[in-house]
């Protein structure tokens, strides 16, 4: 890092998993801490867990790299992840210019005996070792290989069983296997491994090729690994994203793709339990007419970073990150609205699924994608719930309460509609009704 102080939502980035970023985002909030300090590139502090003895926390903000005596197997832990929250604040919960803890001082003269000349006063002095990063970076590789040839053979046992026997599996099973994708350093497959089991009892008769699905894409997964040596820059990209290779966002605002529009948002998707929210602000380029999405996170009760309100017209800079359209992507400065949008870019059902079908190309790892249809009309009866062009081609709604707002919206006439499509049903998200843009 250069030295600045790291933003809350360059923090979050790093959590393995979304459980993870609400369980810090707590913790930075309580009075558990203590003995917390900073010295140049070396954070330290104690929490207190469940257990007598406060956990020892330490932080190398180089790579960065954690330290933690907790038992979590999840890297980083929620400890480090609050440890840098409470940092990045800069309320003065952690003392600056501390003298090192004793445990934090232990920690950073081991990681100098591996790496001669790396010790904490030549951190700062100079860039974190090359070669000592290129030791790093083969070591992970050599883990997460390891941890590929073992979900292979369970994705192999799993298929061998049967996957009618998947319905009755405990979830201990799945849990299992994300457990060991995770020490793997693989958080992004661990969790789309846990969450199978929802998926198999909220997918009704569609339970299997739903299964299959996602059974295929986490073989995929492990093939593409096989082969990432000569995968395209891009397909690399969306298969880090697959297994959970996160990239510090400096490193997007230093390196992605820089695009200038006016940005129209088109749909808001938020997910939210009892300790984290996440939402999806989907945007469409005026001139440059590329659809990209900003993710953001918090935790429950908190204020979403990026609150841009629907139909709003935003001119701004976006930092793409690396991958295959539609991309992720980050506002990289001030952003201002400059007018409102009515009107969604809507297509026919065909051409909206030849672009899908184009994007999945690029693509397959990703499960949901931005859909725009035209002049639809809502169906729904005791058989079918879709929508449908006007005597041509209809697509399934998904079981989600949403289509109750957009049958109502339409009052039964041809509307415009943009919704999530995860390759079986569609999770309507905003609709273009009697000269308004309406969130579902």
């Amino acid at each position: 890092m250069d030295g600045r102080r790291w933003t809350v939502d360059e923090v979050l980035q790093l959590a393995p998993d979304g459980s993870s970023a609400g369980a810090a985002r707590r913790l930075s909030l309580s009075a558990v801490w203590s003995q917390a300090g900073s010295s140049g590139s070396l954070l330290w502090g104690k929490c207190q867990g469940s257990g007598r003895e406060p956990y020892q926390v330490t932080v190398d903000l180089n790579e960065p790299s954690f330290r933690c005596t907790c038992p979590s197997r999840k890297h980083p832990c929620k400890h480090g992840l609050a440890l840098l929250l409470l940092w990045a604040e800069g309320d003065g919960s952690v003392a600056e210019e501390a003298r090192p803890a004793d445990f934090a001082a232990e920690w950073v003269q081991r990681l100098a005996a591996k790496a001669p000349g790396s010790g904490t006063a030549g951190r700062e002095a100079a860039p974190p070792d090359p070669e000592a990063q290129a030791k790093r970076l083969a070591q992970r590789i050599e883990t997460m290989s390891a941890g590929i040839d073992e979900f292979e053979r369970w994705l192999f046992d799993l298929v061998r069983q049967g996957v009618a026997s998947a319905r009755h599996q405990p979830f201990a099973f799945w849990d299992g296997a994300a457990a060991r994708l995770v020490d793997a350093q693989m958080p992004g497959l661990a969790d789309r491994v846990r969450a199978i089991p929802g998926l198999l009892y909220a997918a009704g008769v569609d339970w299997a090729d739903r299964l299959l699905a996602e059974l295929a894409r986490g073989y995929l997964a492990v093939s593409a690994w096989r082969r990432r040596d000569v995968l395209p820059e891009d397909v690399l990209a969306d298969l880090r994203v697959v297994l959970g290779w996160s990239r510090r966002v400096d490193e997007v605002l230093d390196r992605g793709e820089r695009v200038t529009d006016r940005w129209a948002v088109v749909g808001l998707a938020r997910e939210e339990d009892d300790r984290l929210q996440s939402q999806r602000t989907w945007l469409v380029g005026q001139a440059t007419g590329r659809v990209a999405v900003i993710l953001d996170f918090a935790a429950a009760g908190a204020s979403l970073a990026v609150a841009e309100v629907l139909g709003s017209v935003v001119e701004a800079e976006l930092a793409l990150y690396p991958g295959s359209e539609p991309c992720r992507a980050l506002f990289t400065g001030e952003r201002s609205v400059v007018d409102s949008t009515l009107q969604l870019p809507a297509t026919g059902v065909e051409a909206a699924l030849d672009q899908v079908a184009t994007w999945v190309a690029a693509n397959p790892f990703a499960d949901r994608f931005p859909i725009f249809l035209a002049g639809v009309v809502p169906v729904v009866d005791a058989s079918r719930r879709l929508v449908a062009e006007p005597g041509g081609a209809a697509l399934p709604l998904s079981g989600s309460r949403d289509w109750l707002s957009l049958l109502a919206l339409s009052g039964g006439e041809p509307v415009d509609l943009f919704a999530e499509w995860d390759g079986f049903a569609l999770h309507p998200l905003s609709v273009s009704a009697e000269g308004a843009l309406v969130s579902l």
